[in-house]
């Protein structure tokens, strides 16, 4: 019955047709948090999604962002979202702030994606890269889990985690999430990719957790600039803030295996950045490298 009524009803005598923009939500429900696996609250969040319904698809991105880390929730949504159909619905709890005065959002994007979280940053990578198409402050009054009024430390249940299922399986519109707001949300400073002066510019936004990899913003079009090829050896510099932590030569290559193992590369990624390594080894340990808004790096002949 719920599928049909997906479609339309058709009444006797008279017809009534239901608008299918109310029901025109994926089911798709990805979550991230920075909560880890160890106790219920990732297993809270789903229940009181599973409450709204049954036939939620639901996925995570992580549980594993680091405690409080903005900048990690940010980047991940920014790595993932682009993978999912238009529809999805993304819940990121990430919250230092929480039960303070900062805005709870659902920000949709230009590519017809929504993204429920606290209005902290969380939303600057994906608003960069597929736009702000609206944003809208969510209701407490109508979009809250009921009697959880009085519950000010854990709105990835009570608010977000609800008001995600609710929109993501049809029960609300976008419109209905709440008031309109200005088209805009909280950005976070960071390098930008650029080149000038025969030197490419950009950030290091996170490292490859599991080998030590150094990721950068810097994409192949930016990089094309320079014209890079396999065996070319560039100088990289690496900064914290404005102190000098790394420089060394190191050569482009396709991949880890091009180059003797222990020794220092420089590759494009799974995302299509500039990115450097140590073939079997681990370049952010050996070389105390670390990521986020205040590490930045050069790249030059």
């Amino acid at each position: 019955m719920k599928k049909f009524l997906k479609k339309f009803l058709l009444t006797v005598g008279s017809i009534i047709i239901f608008s299918t923009s109310v029901f025109s939500a994926s089911e798709i429900l990805v979550f991230q948090s920075d909560f880890g696996l160890k106790d219920g609250a990732v297993s809270a969040m789903k229940g009181v999604a599973i409450g709204i319904d049954k036939d939620l698809k639901i996925y995570d991105v992580t549980h594993d962002i680091p405690a409080y880390s903005i900048w990690d929730a940010a980047y991940r949504l920014y790595q993932t979202a682009e993978y999912w159909p238009a529809g999805t619905v993304f819940v990121s709890i990430v919250d230092p702030g929480v039960g303070t005065e900062r805005l709870s959002v659902v920000l949709k994007t230009k590519n017809g994606q929504y993204f429920v979280t606290p209005d902290n940053g969380t939303l600057a990578l994906v608003a960069e890269k597929f736009g702000i198409d609206e944003v809208r402050q969510i209701d407490e009054a109508v979009n809250r889990r009921q009697d959880s009024e009085k519950s000010y430390t854990f709105h990835g249940r009570d608010v977000y985690a609800y008001t995600g299922a609710r929109l993501a399986s049809g029960a609300i519109t976008f419109e209905q999430v709440g008031k309109k707001l200005p088209s805009k949300v909280e950005m976070i400073s960071y390098q930008k990719a650029k080149y000038e002066k025969n030197t490419l510019v950009g950030n290091i936004p996170i490292l490859d957790v599991q080998y030590g990899n150094i990721w950068t913003n810097i994409d192949r079009n930016t990089a094309s600039k320079m014209n890079i090829k396999k065996g070319d050896i560039f100088t990289v510099e690496i900064y914290n803030k404005d102190k000098l932590i790394f420089k060394d030569k190191m050569p482009f290559a396709n991949s880890f295996g091009d180059v003797p193992e222990g020794k220092n590369l420089m590759y494009y990624n799974s995302l299509d950045s500039l990115s450097f390594a140590v073939n079997m080894g681990d370049f952010a340990s050996t070389y105390k490298i670390e990521y986020g808004g205040d590490w930045s790096v050069k790249i030059y002949k």
